[in-house]
């Protein structure tokens, strides 16, 4: 196991935040895994994936352990479904690229998510009328207390709404390992009914459309609105869509005419972070370098130079914003540290 010594992050977090860790361990075997959770002396560990949706904002006094494990297996399948295990540490938008090539369908919503699959439950990762839990079959962590490698259902992972167990009852205890999903090779079940995949595919012309179709219109339309961490640093969404009461939203029409609104399980109604964010003129918005999208106004992003603590103050004057106008508290999507 080779420990390195005050590593700069800034190439493993999306934002491109410049912060050292204390102490830096590459994770690509389980027994590495295990030697480096075990090793005595250490600070607390600190699991690091993709880095996609992590906000640093000062030094980590920790044993960062980065998940650089590989690999893909079909472990079960029939006529129509294939039942696919993939390591933690493969890279998300390339395994739906890949699937899509062999022919699998079910990740193709999913396209273009930064990030690495072994963060994809924790978060319930999703875009575009579709989650990883309903692809998702079952996954295998490691206990972060024993070594035990643990499987869990896709009932014991507890999702909802970007949220998992793996954020609340279980948060900090296990390092997910690999995930099995359950894809079609047949009779693909083709969702185009959110945002503009529909409008993009009838552009094309694209009347019977397949999965790789549908994966092109994802990444299409993601691409006008959403800036490549390689160029501009960002986490993507950074807020979470707040759900309200449907008293409180059928209130706020009276004011806000034209107030986006879905309604969910229950009495609630979800309403657009961004709609709520661009319609109180803060789209382009900077504080120094740390700003928001001039496209998307739930993005907020580094345009050189920001540190994590600017980001997060330009947030926080978003939120209190936000709720000042609308009486409605956004949360955070992205994990602050």
């Amino acid at each position: 196991m080779d420990i390195e010594h005050r590593v700069s992050l800034k190439k493993y977090n999306t934002f491109g935040i410049d912060v050292p860790a204390s102490h830096f361990i590459r994770i690509d075997s389980l027994e590495t895994l295990r030697e480096a959770l075990a090793e005595p002396g250490l600070p607390p560990p600190f699991i690091l994936s993709g880095g996609s949706n992590l906000l640093l904002t000062g030094p980590l006094e920790a044993r960062v352990l980065y998940m650089d494990t590989r690999g893909r297996e079909v472990v079960a399948e029939d006529a129509g479904r294939i039942n696919l295990r993939v390591m933690a540490g493969e890279n998300w938008h390339e395994l739906v690229m890949w699937t899509l090539d062999q022919g699998f369908g079910g990740l193709e919503n999913l396209a273009l998510i930064p990030g690495k699959t072994g963060t994809a439950p924790i978060q319930n990762i999703g875009a575009y009328g579709v989650e990883i839990k309903d692809v998702l079959q079952s996954l295998e962590a490691v206990d972060m207390q024993t070594g035990e490698l643990v499987s869990f259902s896709r009932e014991a992972c507890g999702f909802g709404y970007r949220d998992s167990v793996f954020k609340r009852g279980a948060r900090g205890r296990y390092v997910i390992w690999s995930v099995t999903l359950g894809l079609t090779r047949k009779g693909h079940e083709i969702r185009t009914g959110y945002g503009d995949i529909a409008g993009w595919l009838e552009r094309e012309g694209i009347r019977h459309p397949e999965p790789a179709d549908v994966a092109r219109a994802v990444i299409a339309i993601r691409k006008s609105k959403l800036p490549d961490p390689a160029v501009l640093g960002n986490s993507g969404s950074f807020f979470k869509n707040p759900v309200v009461p449907k008293t409180q939203y059928e209130e706020l029409l009276r004011t806000h005419p034209g107030m986006p609104g879905y309604p969910q399980e229950g009495d609630g109604i979800k309403v657009p972070a961004g709609w709520l964010i661009d319609s109180l003129g803060l789209k382009g918005m900077r504080r120094g370098d740390a700003g928001v999208h001039e496209k998307q106004a739930l993005v907020l992003v580094n345009h050189g130079a920001a540190t994590g603590e600017e980001i997060l103050q330009l947030a926080r004057e978003i939120q209190q914003r936000v709720l000042e106008a609308f009486d409605i508290r956004i949360e955070p999507e992205v994990n602050i540290l």
